[in-house]
């Protein structure tokens, strides 16, 4: 789910976006300040706008809104309160990790791209990284899948030049954190950081 806010470029909307899949037709279902996004064919909710978002919520953030546990319960609160049946199925993990490079390897068939296999606490992600300054037993932040970048991009399974990759290495420019140098390469975390732990600029 992506729930995005902007008061001043687009109005008292709360934006949000249930599926990264493109709508071949949208058929629109109206309760009340709440509109669902259908598609015709399947009947599925690909995602909805809630009109007059301040009457049901207090959100500070503009641009992309980070998803908690209490925004989740006041959202499907508001879709009650509309009169709409809908089902959230949210996923509240960090999307924003600490992760470990435990190898390094170049690719066939990229000379700037490296083959990464990144502990993220949990799991092992295999990450294709251009950044010149990785290397194995680097502390990092990893943008898992499902990750929503502060310049709003979704962080997807990707193949590049035929290899799998999962989640994103990121640097400092690419979190958006103030007077990030803007040099290529990726943010390098102090030796305790611990793999898993969630992110924190």
């Amino acid at each position: 789910m992506i729930v995005s806010y902007n008061k001043a470029y687009v109005g008292d909307v709360l934006l949000v976006q249930l599926s990264t899949e493109a709508i071949v037709k949208t058929v629109l279902e109206k309760h009340g300040d709440l509109v669902l996004l259908k598609e015709e064919s399947t009947g599925e909710v690909k995602g909805f706008n809630l009109f007059n978002a301040s009457k049901y919520m207090q959100i500070e953030q503009q641009g992309n809104v980070e998803i908690t546990e209490e925004l989740v319960a006041a959202i499907d609160a508001t879709i009650a309160k509309n009169g709409a049946t809908l089902n959230l199925d949210v996923d509240l993990t960090p999307k924003f990790v600490v992760g470990l490079v435990e190898e390094k390897e170049k690719h066939p068939n990229a000379d700037k791209l490296n083959i990464c296999k990144v502990n993220v606490g949990d799991e092992i992600l295999q990450i294709v990284c251009g950044a010149p300054n990785v290397e194995a037993g680097q502390k990092v932040v990893v943008a898992k899948v499902g990750a929503v970048m502060p310049s709003g991009m979704l962080i997807k399974d990707a193949e590049l030049r035929g290899v799998p990759s999962s989640g994103m290495i990121c640097s400092a420019r690419e979190l958006a954190i103030p007077n990030a140098p803007q040099v290529k390469g990726i943010l390098v975390l102090e030796d305790d950081a611990v793999e898993g732990t969630p992110f924190q600029a």
